[in-house]
């Protein structure tokens, strides 16, 4: 995911270029507001390029260690996911390419980004690490979804699949997928904290 969010940043340098603008945007052109959805696009890339490696860098074992770094760090990404990323994203989604249900897919994504965000900022302040660790695994499992469907994109193209189809296949399969892997991911730390344990560990010697 490293990688993918470097990938990432080189694909989207053009957005910064005030002179000229990408193919992207000039084909959604005309737009109600443009100059609003331009500065939301991006604020919105800005903002993801620096919160995604930073949540990342937050889940490893490593800063989690080092209380202190992880929580201001961790400050300085609820900024950018409540403030500014998730707000500018949902401005974004009105005008998505493949209209409605495309537009329901983005909105879900952010929907999810911004409670689980706000609910594992809270859960962090209450010193509840694993209601906290579960909403992290939402949040970064949503922002993984801006990798895994671009590539789910040039696979479905290299596939000839209708590009059409592609876009909204891309988008729903990582939001729906991420969303359940996340929560099967904390299924099992819940389970063991209630003192529940799988079958097989129960008859193992």
């Amino acid at each position: 995911m490293l990688l993918g969010s470097a990938l990432m940043t080189l694909v989207s340098l053009p957005y910064f270029d005030f002179e000229e603008l990408p193919p992207f945007v000039i084909e959604k052109l005309p737009l109600r507001f443009e100059e609003l959805w331009l500065a939301s696009l991006r604020i919105h890339v800005a903002s993801a390029l620096v919160a995604f490696p930073m949540c990342l860098v937050l889940m490893t074992r490593w800063l989690q260690r080092r209380a202190a770094w992880h929580r201001w760090l961790g400050r300085i990404a609820g900024v950018l996911l409540i403030g500014v990323m998730v707000p500018s994203g949902v401005i974004l989604a009105f005008d998505a390419k493949g209209g409605a249900v495309v537009t329901t897919g983005f909105l879900l994504s952010a929907l999810i980004v911004g409670w689980f965000s706000i609910h594992g900022v809270l859960a962090a302040r209450r010193r509840e690490l694993t209601a906290h660790a579960r909403a992290m695994r939402h949040v970064v499992g949503q922002m993984s979804v801006a990798v895994t469907s671009r590539a789910m994109i040039v696979g479905l193209d290299a596939a000839g699949m209708d590009p059409d189809v592609a876009y909204v296949v891309a988008l729903w399969v990582p939001v729906l997928f991420t969303a359940l892997i996340a929560e099967l991911v904390s299924v099992r730390p819940r389970l063991l904290s209630s003192g529940f344990s799988p079958l097989y560990e129960r008859i193992s010697p």
